[in-house]
């Protein structure tokens, strides 16, 4: 390799790892970006990222994803236009890798990378109804408190499949810092970019700074999680306490020590309250066990069986206080949720060639034939979730989300073959100059006109208006089996306006779809009447605008809302849409004619 010529020639300029540590740093980046060798090897990897980008543009049809499928997303799209954005994105990306800069490769500068690429698809409208559950949950805390929260999860507050922790911490998050969607956004944002430094700190545990830094570096090439990282959803919280839980693990195993092994069982407890599907994959607590029995002896099942006396020791009060609903919730998941795995699912192809940038993908694949040759152990830690992913089949995206550090892992090992750290830079940059184009030029331009940014732009209009209450009433939906009334809880979360709900005026007869039992939208016919919308909190002579939310401009409206809606005047509709799904949300909105 060239750095080995710069090396001789200068040999207190480079560090091991062959960065600069003085002044020649700049002339080194240079050196970098003007070596034939380095220029032709880039050219190389530049047109490779570029005919992905075109041979998934031709094939977009083959995404079958459920939510930016390459098909929706680039429908319309201007091919040359986003040619030329990720030309000029690779061009960033080439510059990049070729500079001096140490920060780069420090911890502190993936974690507010990732956190600027959040930020950036905050704009994105809460565009899966889950949202709504999540909120409302959180809600109860910022209404009524903690203890009311904790005493009423499974009662008054409905818990579906669902666990505690992330709705605890959104509600926390609420009471704390005031009813605003930019605080969640600021949580999982957080959360996403710890995930991020989680990721490195294994990789850096495991085999190297570099290896970590890498793994760190691609869940920025994942478009897809991206555009989850915004979302008032469990999935990238969750993603962060499993990929805490491997550290932890691994860090008490190899330190030992009481402290050590109280953290890694405290974060193995706070992992199994984030989500069921974690149970699952907290199945390589063991496989580390074992891979660290081969390298420090009977110490790693000492310490081992100590991470599991602390973790029962946490767990069973926590089982005590609510057994019977975690048996009615694990029967449930059998019953229906693990069948319907079958029926929501989306192809691997889709996840691996469109959802996530396909050089992950390729990388993932030669990490398997290089752990094979160089019989690494370790790559076991990494590769257990996604082979149980795989013998599942488990396809849906949403549920393999938390298993998205492994991957990034498993890329970043097969991007070690890649000798030249100029061009691994390169690739890994490249990567994610491609993939946040896609995911901000492309998805997000896609989500933003989706009928979900009605009830965003609704949201915002209706914390200007100098009314005081906000009265809503939901129509039936007209293409979809979705209860309207999980919309309430959405329009909440952007209006800072407290609102009241009319239930049952607007829907008036509307029974239960029969086909609705075994949908993943059943949940929304399960809602209670949340007390916070109660509607005895508001009087007719109360100072309100009205909101009718409805699924069809032409939808009649029912004669108790026509009723309401005397002596007020429509002042502003929404109607954006993309014409893609089914379940559909316009807002208009009234206000009293003697205010206009």
């Amino acid at each position: 390799m060239q750095i080995k010529a710069v090396s001789r020639a200068a040999p207190n300029a480079l560090s091991v790892e062959g960065r600069p540590t003085d002044a020649r740093g700049t002339a080194w980046g240079v050196w970098q970006l003007a070596n034939p060798d380095h220029a032709v090897r880039c050219t190389l990897i530049a047109l490779l990222a570029l005919a992905i980008f075109l041979l998934q543009y031709q094939f977009r049809s083959w995404d079958d994803n459920r939510l930016t499928s390459w098909q929706w997303v680039f429908a319309d799209a201007n091919l040359a236009v986003l040619f030329l954005q990720i030309c000029a994105a690779l061009l960033v990306a080439y510059l990049l890798a070729g500079s001096a800069i140490r920060a780069l490769d420090r911890p502190l500068t993936l974690f507010l990378a990732s956190g600027a690429a959040a930020v950036l698809l905050w704009r994105e409208p809460e565009v899966i109804v889950d949202s709504a559950r999540y909120f409302a949950q959180a809600k109860h805390i910022e209404q009524y408190g903690i203890v009311y929260f904790f005493r009423e999860w499974g009662g008054a507050i409905p818990a579906w499949t669902d666990l505690p922790l992330i709705p605890f911490l959104f509600g926390l998050a609420l009471k704390l810092f005031g009813e605003s969607r930019y605080v969640i956004q600021g949580l999982t944002t957080l959360l996403f970019s710890a995930t991020v430094v989680v990721t490195y700190l294994i990789g850096r545990q495991m085999w190297s700074h570099t290896l970590g830094l890498s793994a760190g570096m691609l869940l920025l090439a994942m478009p897809y999680l991206l555009t989850q990282a915004p979302l008032t959803m469990t999935d990238v919280p969750t993603m962060f306490f499993l990929s805490l839980a491997v550290l932890a693990t691994i860090h008490g195993l190899r330190k030992g020590g009481s402290a050590n092994l109280l953290l890694a069982a405290s974060a193995i407890v706070l992992a199994m309250l984030a989500k069921y599907s974690t149970w699952l994959m907290l199945t390589v607590i063991p496989v580390i066990v074992l891979v660290e029995f081969r390298r420090q002896g009977i110490s790693a099942f000492q310490r081992g069986l100590g991470i599991a006396a602390w973790t029962v020791a946490l767990w069973a009060p926590i089982l005590l206080w609510r057994y019977e609903l975690f048996a009615h919730q694990l029967i449930f998941l059998q019953e229906y949720q693990y069948p319907a795995l079958y029926r929501w699912s989306e192809g691997y192809l889709s996840t691996l060639l469109f959802q996530l940038h396909p050089f992950i993908a390729l990388a993932a694949m030669v990490s398997l034939v290089t752990a094979v040759i160089n019989r690494d152990p370790k790559y076991l830690i990494i590769g257990w979730m996604l082979f149980l992913v795989a013998v599942l089949e488990i396809k849906r995206i949403r549920y393999t989300i938390i298993v998205f550090p492994m991957l990034a892992l498993m890329a970043a090992y097969g991007l070690e073959s890649i000798t030249d750290r100029m061009a691994r830079r390169f690739t890994l940059l490249a990567a994610i100059a491609s993939s946040l184009v896609i995911a901000v030029f492309g998805h997000l331009a896609f989500l933003k006109t989706t009928s979900a940014v009605n009830l965003q732009r609704a949201g915002s209009y209706l914390s200007t208006v100098d009314q005081q209450w906000i009265e809503v009433y939901t129509l039936p939906q007209v293409h979809s089996v979705i209860n309207p009334a999980v919309s309430v809880p959405i329009l909440d979360l952007y209006t800072d306006k407290p609102i009241v709900y009319r239930r049952n005026a607007g829907l008036g007869n509307q029974s239960v779809p029969p086909d609705v039992a075994r949908s993943p939208l059943r949940f929304t016919w399960e809602l209670p009447d949340w007390r916070f919308f109660d509607e005895s909190q508001i009087t007719a002579y109360s100072d309100r605008a009205i909101v009718v939310i409805l699924s069809d401009p032409r939808q009649t409206v029912p004669a108790s809302v026509a009723r309401a809606l005397t002596g007020f005047t429509l002042t502003k509709e929404f109607y954006e849409q993309s014409g893609v799904f089914r379940y559909r949300t316009f807002v208009q909105i009234y206000q009293p004619m003697k205010s206009i």
